[in-house]
């Protein structure tokens, strides 16, 4: 038998897409296997030639997800140093225009199969399971763990109707969390709050920042000028990224920062409005396209400005820290980790945003440890990924939640019950496109179309037996027929005990 845990790894983009659930799941895989104590699956969505198109920047598009593997595979070695040999798989996705995201077709569980079926690591759980039907998650695997990349509350607050939005969400994101993840992960204490939930960060960065920090810190201590330049923003450019507040700041105290100058860099469907309101300003704010962080034109700056409050926990705000430079951020839950770095200063208002960008301008960075540099690394977050799961303990097979049903288990625990009956109801409810489509479901995905299944060479969905991926219901008839009758009896004992007995229960 092996003795080595078979970690996959779900989540929601894909390279060329520089988005953090694209890049941050890509080198979590690495580093999970790079001792090779482990077997690491990272599986990643795949994107018929019309979505690549909408989604991967500069043309970037791929044949085929071979095509597309070299590609994930190059960038990665180039970043990190080392081939890595974790396995890449694929599953079908779809891209919703109006969510700016993609989602998962079919049953994308069923890419693992049941024999490889151990530890599985859900980026973004509620996004994977909003329309997820199929096996659960808690059944396929004995360990399901979801790591909260997302403030949607906070994005979809900025929308119209967006605190009944956000009321809705929050429920939603409660239920399906609760009934398909064993323990969850908060980056930040910005997040949504789960039951049982603990905030840590387990994102580390790309080690070239860190590379270019050390040569930074060298300089420093020949007595070199290591930072030549002012104060910089980067970042996808959306008023929601902290640009809002960014340009805000600036207006309000254009007399008490006149003599200095800040860049702003980025890319996104806000550029020209941004644009517009920096050239009002009667001060110099230049704006350029977006560029990669680690490109040479940023090591010199030495203040990173960053009054975003949206974000989770923000990596341009820790590769900036890595390089060594001031960071001037809010003080927020978001940088709560952030703080134990002697270049990162907070500030609460106005005010002491306008002191500390003066005082940054006045002084040199310190000298970051090397101790606060790991801190910052992804050995360092794997660590701490490690430790919060309990996966940092020698090999230990333990049986959490399996069960001969897919959907209910057989015990009389009445807080097992009411969540065995609970993803029943999200099961059926997933399976229907009427109700689908009522919470935002991309229309037919309920299935892989014939495009999408020739391009990820799947079996005809009628051949069972075949092992790949299915998204039909995965009961019989007369199971149904039995589970529904279950439920009943869950239903009618919940109203006996009252709603005060049940609860979400997490093995």
């Amino acid at each position: 038998m092996d003795q080595k845990h078979h970690i996959a790894i779900f989540t929601t983009a894909s390279l060329p897409w520089l988005t953090g659930t694209a890049v941050n799941p890509l080198f979590r895989a690495a580093y999970l296997y790079k001792a090779e104590e482990r077997n690491v699956t990272l599986v990643i969505p795949w994107l018929s030639l019309k979505d690549q198109k909408l989604v991967y920047p500069n043309n970037v598009t791929f044949d085929s997800p071979a095509e597309q593997e070299k590609y994930i595979r190059q960038w990665l070695e180039d970043r990190i140093g080392f081939a890595s040999g974790f396995n890449i798989k694929f599953y079908p996705g779809k891209f919703s225009r109006d969510k700016r995201s993609i989602l998962g077709v079919g049953d994308i569980s069923e890419i693992i199969p049941d024999k490889d079926a151990d530890i599985a690591i859900l980026e973004e759980p509620e996004h994977l399971t909003w329309y997820h039907h199929g096996k659960r998650w808690k059944t396929k695997f004995r360990l399901v763990i979801g790591i909260i990349h997302t403030n949607y509350l906070e994005y979809v607050k900025r929308e119209k109707n967006g605190n009944l939005q956000a009321f809705l969400l929050k429920y939603l994101n409660n239920w399906v969390v609760g009934i398909y993840c064993h323990k969850v992960i908060r980056l930040s204490a910005a997040t949504q709050d789960y039951q049982g939930s603990i905030v840590c960060n387990v994102h580390g960065i790309n080690p070239k920042f860190l590379e270019i920090g050390k040569k930074k810190r060298e300089q420093q201590e020949n007595g070199d000028k290591a930072f030549t330049k002012g104060a910089y923003f980067i970042g996808k450019m959306i008023w929601s990224k902290g640009y809002k507040e960014l340009l805000e700041l600036l207006k309000d105290h254009q007399k008490e920062l006149a003599a200095l100058e800040f860049d702003l860099f980025g890319s996104g469907e806000d550029s020209e409005d941004v644009q517009k309101e920096a050239k009002k300003l009667e001060m110099t704010v230049r704006v350029h396209p977006g560029r990669d962080h680690a490109d040479d034109l940023f090591h010199d700056f030495k203040l990173f400005l960053n009054p975003s409050t949206t974000d989770v926990v923000c990596t341009t705000t820790a590769e900036a820290l890595a390089m060594g430079k001031i960071v001037v951020c809010a003080n927020h839950c978001s940088n709560e980790f952030f703080k134990q770095f002697p270049n990162c200063w907070t500030y609460d208002n106005h005010k002491e945003f306008v002191e500390l960008t003066l005082k940054a301008f006045s002084e040199e960075p310190a000298q970051p440890t090397d101790a606060q540099r790991h801190e910052l690394s992804w050995e360092a977050a794997t660590e701490r990924f490690l430790k919060a799961v309990d996966l940092d303990k020698p090999f230990e097979r333990k049986v959490l939640s399996r069960t001969t049903s897919n959907y209910m288990s057989t015990s009389i625990n009445f807080q097992q019950s009411v969540e065995d009956a609970s993803a029943y109801v999200h099961h059926v409810a997933s399976g229907f496109e009427v109700s689908r489509r009522i919470f935002g479901a991309i229309p037919d995905s309920l299935q892989p179309d014939e495009q999408l299944r020739k391009e990820l060479g799947f079996s005809n969905p009628a051949n069972k037996s075949s092992g790949k991926l299915d998204s039909r219901d995965s009961l019989g008839s007369g199971h149904t027929s039995r589970l529904k009758e279950r439920l009943q009896r869950y239903l009618q004992i919940f109203h006996q005990k009252g709603p005060h007995a049940a609860g979400s229960s997490r093995s």
